[in-house]
């Protein structure tokens, strides 16, 4: 009975928590808009909070939705492009574009390329931007319309008054700057687009005279950001301006809490001496270190100290962690919670640096090390940090592979995502060999996330599977470099994993002398497995690479 009620809509309290719950799942939120019109009405502003975003099921054509209300000026232009003004819906049930939540310039312009090419194929009337694809001028072509259609979409959000939650920028490929430049002057005369921003990302390589203006922008109209990432891989001009620029958007904020700097040699004196501004130091939580070099960096201690809710530090692949650092780090008489580390340089392993790993090893809950000379760090992460629950990437060789499996089984209550790379080169495939041999009975009951790169022995991977079929894996990714073009790793996933439903999401790419194929376009393949309930998918959509982490660590931290 109250099942019925549920699905009647007379229980809408409970309808929407239910909803909610399915916030991110999107095929889940998709069958709920089925279900009548009152679930219709609460999963439709989540599906449409970010669509540009959404990995799978990819379906570009939400673009004509977003731009079916055009004035007649705007869709002429259109029609210079070939797109027909019957490629736009008549009617919409909706105010979609009113449900934007979150914007990220490089997805918006991807998705804008990936809908064009689409309508080129699919629409007869579009003899043009056939012609424009198939021509040498493709590049040219594609960008002054993606520039278009990427002005028309912000004018119809900024127009529908959007309450936007997140806007990430990035600018490091010559078009990211050229369609940032398109929309800039659009957010200058409509500052209320942004001015309540609670996540903000800048990703970009080099300044230009409207970034230092879009910065001075910030600090002046936005002051509600809790989440702001700030990634510069370049020095070589205005850096001090930037800087000045970064540590004035820092004191503007009135309730930052997660802070990511990523550089290379750029100086982030003035920029953490600003973590100290009253704004900060009952606010800020998270501290993300993304490739910053600490050689000149001496005010560690100092900010660490005054920090009053600071609750954990990731350092992900920064550079010149040496003694200085360290001693630095080890001199914070507060609570020191490290909770990532991702190394891809030696470490001198001493006493300050033991003592570093032993103060935040009940911390440590995501580690990955990717050079070879790693057996005396293992050890001390083995001997003081149990609480691991994200390992990898982590590459191996012959002195570390067992002290890795140590590890595994030392952390294994707590593990859920596991990321292994061999270093297997040439035709020898030994150390996969010696993986698969050896991960399967270690394996914790439950994974969330496993990612092996290997060279696959068909024989080999059948003892890991026999040896790990207590295990369940909501994702598995297998990356195998084939050495025999006859070698077949299906038979064995038919059998030990699809019809015993040991995952739920799959994704298997396959390489041979170059040539490579993703499980996914395997349609048949594909069908077959989701009879028994498992979603295959194409392998770059469910690979976590540095960036999905780093997003990963601000979504749960």
């Amino acid at each position: 009975m109250a099942c019925s009620k549920l699905f009647s809509g007379d229980l809408p309290e409970l309808i929407n928590e239910v909803v909610q719950y399915f916030r991110y799942d999107y095929k889940s939120l998709h069958s709920c808009a089925l279900v009548s019109r009152l679930w219709c009405r609460l999963a439709i502003p989540l599906l449409w909070e970010d669509p540009f975003s959404i990995k799978f099921p990819k379906n570009y054509h939400f673009i004509e939705i977003y731009l079916h209300n055009l004035n007649d000026y705007d869709k002429l232009k259109l029609n210079e492009y070939g797109i027909s003004n019957d490629l736009f819906p008549s009617n919409i049930l909706f105010n979609y574009p009113s449900f934007i939540k979150c914007l990220d310039t490089q997805r918006i312009s991807n998705s804008i390329e990936n809908w064009v090419t689409a309508v080129g194929m699919i629409t007869t009337k579009s003899q043009y931007l056939r012609a424009s694809i198939q021509s040498t001028n493709l590049s040219s072509q594609m960008l002054i319309f993606t520039k278009l259609i990427c002005r028309l979409l912000f004018l119809t959000f900024i127009e529908n008054e959007v309450n936007l939650y997140k806007f990430e920028i990035t600018m490091i490929a010559r078009k990211e700057f050229e369609i940032f430049d398109e929309i800039f002057e659009l957010i200058l005369q409509n500052p209320k687009f942004i001015c309540n921003i609670k996540d903000f990302k800048l990703d970009f390589n080099t300044t230009t005279e409207n970034i230092m203006k879009f910065l001075i922008f910030l600090h002046s109209n936005c002051n509600s950001i809790s989440s702001l990432y700030f990634l510069f891989t370049s020095c070589n001009n205005n850096y001090q301006m930037t800087e000045k620029h970064l540590s004035q958007m820092i004191n503007s904020q009135k309730n930052l809490r997660k802070l990511l700097l990523g550089f290379n040699d750029f100086p982030l004196h003035y920029s953490l001496l600003s973590l100290q501004s009253p704004n900060c130091l009952n606010t800020l939580n998270t501290i993300i270190f993304y490739y910053v070099d600490f050689k000149n960096i001496t005010v560690l201690t100092e900010v660490f100290n005054q920090l009053n809710v600071l609750e954990s530090i990731h350092i992900i692949y920064c550079l010149s962690l040496n003694s200085r650092f360290i001693q630095q780090i080890n001199n914070v008489t507060k609570p020191l919670r490290l909770k990532s580390l991702f190394l891809d340089e030696v470490l001198q392993i001493d006493e300050s640096l033991e003592l570093l790993i032993q103060k935040s090893g009940s911390y440590l809950e995501y580690f990955g090390i990717i050079n070879y000379e790693s057996q005396q760090l293992l050890r001390l992460i083995i001997k003081y940090c149990s609480k691991i629950k994200f390992l990898g990437p982590t590459w191996m060789d012959s002195q570390s592979i067992y002290l890795f499996f140590n590890l595994i089984e030392n952390i294994s209550q707590n593990l859920n995502y596991l990321l292994i790379d061999s270093l297997d080169v040439g035709y020898d495939n030994h150390f996969s060999s010696i993986i698969l041999q050896n991960l399967g009975q270690i394996l914790p009951f439950n994974l969330e996330y496993l990612n092996l790169s290997l060279t696959i022995n068909t024989s080999d991977f059948e003892v890991f599977l026999k040896n790990s079929q207590n295990t369940f894996i909501k994702k598995l990714l297998i990356s195998n470099i084939k050495k025999n073009e006859n070698e077949d790793i299906f038979p064995y996933i038919r059998e030990y994993i699809v019809k015993r439903k040991r995952v739920k999401y799959l994704s298997i790419l396959e390489s041979f002398y170059g040539k490579y194929e993703d499980l996914f376009s395997l349609k048949e393949v594909v069908e077959e497995f989701e009879f028994y309930s498992i979603q295959v998918l194409n392998y770059d959509d469910l690979f976590i690479d540095i960036y999905d982490f780093i997003n990963f660590v601000k979504e749960i931290d």
